[in-house]
């Protein structure tokens, strides 16, 4: 069941007015809501992406509120499930230990791990923290502005985004584009005769109805405009309609979801139908219109993965919210309420594959889908996570979880030890550890959940992986079963690197050629280290690794300079004098008001960090 259910009649609330955003093909169109005066000229376009500056007649912005009012537990940081911005490093992320933006004390090591949602990874207690000199009710934040690219707030006379370096007033341009051409886009369907198409997207305009509707101090990073953005990104690059046919919606059914599910689970998220908003943990929310989203997404990825198996489509793109590798067999958490992936696993072997691989790419470990398929031999899981011994969200996916009973060595976990992990340390892993055993293993369909909050720039993963990373990496999957493949939306919070990434991907699906990885190609020690302990672990179970651990061991080749050249050596060095994320060390609510909005150091407190 949810918690923290607010039924219809019980508080009337509205949703945030964030501005209907105008996405025109050219700069920026519309005029303001507020005066009908017309903004100023767009500063720049990429990806789809336009910038403008706030009304030149009114000044009117699309925030949330003008002013944040911290009295209560509405204006409590505890109750916002993402960062507010400060420590910010020049890479678009929020900086901790080891390039972390999720760090922990050491007395609190040995919490429990799988428990965790976002706001116990990045705020502080309030029981535990001395507010006595802290007077929330005499405290009015005015005057800031939440950045679009990656939702940090940012004080009102900043130009740029203290967090990504977005410009103030940017909205996503080119949606129109693409919606425009949804209804003249060739649709293929298992029931229909028609020629093999290449890739096939699934998408519908529903899944944006899932929004968070309480008002909060800050705005959501898994909201809408991760899909307006990634889709206005595939129009400018001439990929739809042109090159790609859509796969008619339908709504997945109770009984397919209940191979992955609970009963308990799928009325929970039925439930919510009823409810003008709900939340299953304090940063999954859900909607009036979340359970049709969601049943949208579960159903849209069954029937790409049907299509796929069955000849009629060669690939497919899944462009699709909310996403779902949090969600188990009995719990929605981590902004998942189905599990996507493993619905089109399940509906993958219903259509004839005897092996599924899914690949995990998201910056936080799948721990729903390593569940539903942790004791199942016929489905093998691939994840490649920050885990930091557990203290980076959810907490599950050491090296050591290697499946249960007849699955056991069907999970492989690759869990970098640190932040700032990038190209170099992806595509090595591939080399040695994903593409052997997936050789191996032979899979007649290859899924892969695509989060890209491990890209450069967002602000939850903390790590660097560019768009020709992904480029690479998918690729690489291509010769896995046949070029059987699936590609499924998960995370990424960063409108510029999701959309850039996404699209990336999706014209290696189309048969482009991968763009190429600049920079070092050797990895750093610290995903070497994380490579030899897998293999370590992994060799036990798959034989092709015997060889690769081996010579791995014996050479201990050179590792990248990631870690200690230039503008990283200086990075590293600061990271080392300042162990955690500021608000850590001084205390959130204290940091960001007397720093951030009010200019005026910290001061030293004894809260402790989570």
């Amino acid at each position: 069941m949810a918690s923290d259910i607010r039924p219809l009649n019980r508080k009337k609330c509205e949703a945030p007015s964030l501005g209907h955003q105008n996405f025109g093909d050219q700069a920026f169109h519309g005029k303001c809501q507020s005066c009908n005066g017309v903004g100023k000229p767009s500063h720049s376009r990429e990806n789809g992406i336009s910038l403008k500056e706030h009304c030149v007649t009114c000044s009117f912005k699309s925030d949330h509120a003008d002013a944040l009012l911290v009295d209560g537990v509405k204006g409590s940081l505890a109750r916002s499930g993402h960062i507010d911005s400060a420590g910010c490093g020049d890479d678009g992320c929020l900086h901790g230990k080891n390039g972390s933006c999720m760090a922990f004390d050491d007395q609190e090591s040995d919490r429990e791990q799988g428990g965790h949602t976002l706001d116990d990874l990045f705020f502080f207690n309030d029981e535990d923290e001395d507010d006595m000199d802290w007077e929330p009710a005499a405290r009015v934040v005015e005057n800031r502005w939440f950045c679009l690219n990656c939702t940090v707030p940012n004080l009102d006379e900043v130009t740029y985004c203290q967090n990504c370096h977005e410009l103030k007033g940017s909205e996503v341009a080119g949606y129109d584009d693409f919606k425009t051409h949804i209804a003249q886009a060739a649709l293929v369907s298992a029931d229909t005769a028609s020629p093999l198409v290449s890739t096939a997207i699934g998408f519908d305009e529903r899944m944006l109805l899932h929004n968070e509707i309480e008002i909060k101090p800050n705005p959501h990073p898994e909201r809408p405009d991760r899909l307006r953005a990634i889709a206005a990104s595939l129009a400018a690059a001439g990929i739809f309609p042109s090159k790609c046919v859509l796969v008619p919606p339908r709504e997945i059914t109770k009984e397919e979801l209940l191979m992955a599910h609970t009963s308990d689970h799928v009325e929970s998220i039925e439930q919510t139908k009823n409810m003008l908003y709900s939340y299953f943990t304090s940063d999954t929310y859900a909607n009036g219109h979340s359970a049709c989203a969601a049943k949208l997404a579960a159903g849209l990825c069954a029937d790409l993965a049907s299509l796929i198996l069955s000849g009629r489509v060669h690939n497919g793109f899944a462009l699709v919210r909310p996403p779902g590798h949090h969600a188990g067999v009995k719990q929605a958490m981590g902004f998942c309420l189905h599990n996507n992936a493993a619905v089109a696993a399940l509906a993958a072997q219903k259509a004839g594959a005897k092996k599924v691989l899914i690949v995990d790419w998201d910056v936080h470990h799948g721990n729903g889908t390593q569940e539903i398929f942790e004791g199942d031999k016929s489905v093998l899981y691939i994840s490649l996570h920050r885990h930091e011994d557990g203290s980076f969200y959810p907490g599950t996916g050491a090296a050591h979880e290697v499946g249960v009973l007849d699955g056991e060595g069907f999970s492989v976990n690759i869990p970098w030890s640190c932040g700032g992990v990038g190209d170099n340390d992806y595509i090595f892993a591939f080399q040695h550890v994903v593409l052997p055993i997936a050789a191996e293993f032979a899979p007649d369909i290859t899924i892969i959940s695509a989060g890209f909050d491990a890209a450069r720039g967002d602000p939850l993963g903390c790590c660097d992986v560019t768009p020709a990373g992904y480029s690479q990496m998918t690729a690489m999957l291509t010769a896995c079963s046949e070029g059987k493949l699936l590609v499924i939306l998960e995370g990424g919070y960063n409108l510029r690197s999701i959309s850039s990434s996404a699209t990336e991907v999706v014209k290696v699906l189309l048969g482009d050629s991968p763009s190429h990885c600049t920079g070092a190609t050797a990895p750093s020690k610290e995903g070497m280290q994380t490579v030899l302990q897998v293999l370590e672990i992994q060799q036990k179970y798959w034989p092709v690794l015997v060889p690769i651990f081996a010579s791995l061991q014996a050479q201990q080749g050179p590792t990248s300079s990631k870690y200690v050249n230039g503008e990283n050596k200086l990075k590293r060095r600061m990271l080392a004098a300042r162990p955690g994320p500021l608000w850590w060390k001084w205390g959130s609510k204290r940091l960001l008001y007397e720093v951030l909005f009010e200019g005026r150091g910290p001061r030293k407190s004894k809260a402790k960090g989570k």
